[in-house]
């Protein structure tokens, strides 16, 4: 489900993936194939991991992160979840075609 929340997003951010649902910052952003492929990535990614774990070990990864970059940022563009969704992003029938745990080769 895609629901439109502007609220919660900082000014670079405009979807973001909370299991089971996608906000957007703008309605505008529903029309975006790639955007809402790269966050159907990110509910596939939860859901393989049972939805708590993911967020634990995106949250750890993005510590380690930080630790390596000192970039919040650079951090983010780096996390092995983000790495799939982005390089995938632009193949709209990644998903059928993705194999269970695809991130840990980004890793």
């Amino acid at each position: 489900m895609i629901v439109v929340f502007r609220p919660i997003f900082l000014k670079n951010y405009v979807g973001l993936s909370l299991w089971p649902l996608i906000i957007l910052k703008a309605d505008a952003l529903r029309k975006d194939a790639v955007l809402i492929n790269h966050e159907r990535i990110h509910l596939r990614q939860q859901q393989e991991l049972l939805i708590l774990p993911f967020y634990i070990l995106y949250f750890t990864e993005w510590l380690v992160r930080m630790l390596i970059y000192r970039d919040a940022y650079k951090a983010y563009k780096n996390l092995s979840f983000e790495r799939e969704a982005y390089e995938q992003e632009s193949k709209l029938d990644y998903l059928q075609n993705r194999k269970p745990f695809a991130f840990i080769k980004y890793l």
